[in-house]
C-alpha cells in the first residue's frame, strides 16, 4: 500500500492528537501543524497528500494559508471552523477547501470525509494504460492522466473538485448537468440540498478560467436546469 500523508494544521493540541489517532488507525502518516507558517514548510518539503487546516490559528490563519498553498498544490484540502454560516461555509470553498466542517464534529465524520477526498484524489483517477483521456477545444488542454489543465499555453492550477467538475462537463459538451447530478458525480454522496456547494465551485473555475475576459466561454448556464461545456 502506498503511504498517505495527511497535515493536521489546529493550534488547538487535543483536537490535533485526537485526530492523529484517528487517522493513524486508517494508516496514515501524520504530520502536525500548529499555524499557518508551520503547514506551509511542512508542504514545501514533505510530499503532503491532504490537508487539514483550522480556519482561525495565530500567526497566520487558514485562510492566508489556504490562499498561498492553491497557487502552487492541490491536494484535498477540508476546512475545519467554528464558524457555522452559511457566508463562512461558502467562502471557505470559493477559496479553494474541498469541504468544510464546523466543530464541534465526531472523529469518526471526519475520518469518513477524510476517506472520501483521498478515495476521489488517490483511488478513482489513475489512469487507464494505453488510453489517452486528454480533452482539447480551443485552446483548452484537459489532461486526466496528469489532472493538469492550461489554457492558450497557460498552466491553470484547479482544486481537484474543480477539476473534476471540469473534467465531467468537457467530457460531455453539450450535455445539460442539473445541480445534484454534478453534486453526485463528483462527490460522491447523496445529494442533500448543496447547491450553493456546486456554484460555488462553478463559479471559481469560470473565474480561474478567465470568463470574464475570454471570448470563449466554457461553461454554459441552462436556466432552471444546470450545467453544460459550450465545446
Amino acid at each position: 500500500m502506498d503511504i498517505i500523508n495527511v497535515l493536521i494544521a489546529d493550534d488547538d493540541q487535543g483536537i490535533a492528537d485526537l485526530l492523529a489517532i484517528h487517522l493513524k488507525k486508517e494508516g496514515y502518516t501524520i504530520y502536525k501543524a500548529a499555524n499557518g507558517k508551520q503547514a506551509l514548510h511542512l508542504i514545501k518539503t514533505n510530499s503532503i497528500d491532504l490537508l487539514i487546516l483550522d480556519i482561525m490559528m495565530p500567526e497566520m490563519d487558514g485562510y492566508e494559508a489556504i490562499n498561498r498553498i492553491r497557487k502552487n498544490y492541490n491536494m484535498p484540502i477540508i476546512f475545519l471552523s467554528a464558524k457555522i454560516s452559511d457566508f463562512d461555509k461558502v467562502h471557505g470553498l470559493a477559496i479553494g477547501a474541498d469541504d468544510y466542517m464546523t466543530k464541534p464534529f465526531t472523529p469518526i465524520e471526519l475520518v469518513a470525509r477524510v476517506n472520501a477526498q483521498l478515495r476521489r484524489y488517490t483511488k478513482l483517477n489513475y489512469p487507464i494504460e494505453n488510453a489517452s483521456t486528454d480533452i482539447e477545444y480551443r485552446g483548452l488542454i484537459i489532461s486526466q492522466d496528469y489532472r493538469t489543465v492550461t489554457l492558450y499555453d497557460t498552466s491553470i492550477n484547479l482544486t481537484p473538485k474543480e477539476f473534476d467538475i471540469l473534467y465531467l462537463l468537457a467530457s460531455h459538451p453539450k450535455k445539460v448537468f442539473s445541480v445534484e447530478n454534478i453534486f453526485k458525480h463528483v462527490w460522491k454522496e447523496a445529494y442533500f440540498d448543496d447547491a450553493n456547494t456546486v456554484m460555488v465551485h462553478i463559479r471559481t473555475l469560470r473565474k480561474k478560467l478567465k470568463e470574464d475576459q475570454q471570448k470563449d466561454k466554457w461553461i454554459k448556464t441552462v436556466w432552471g436546469v444546470g450545467y453544460a461545456f459550450n465545446g
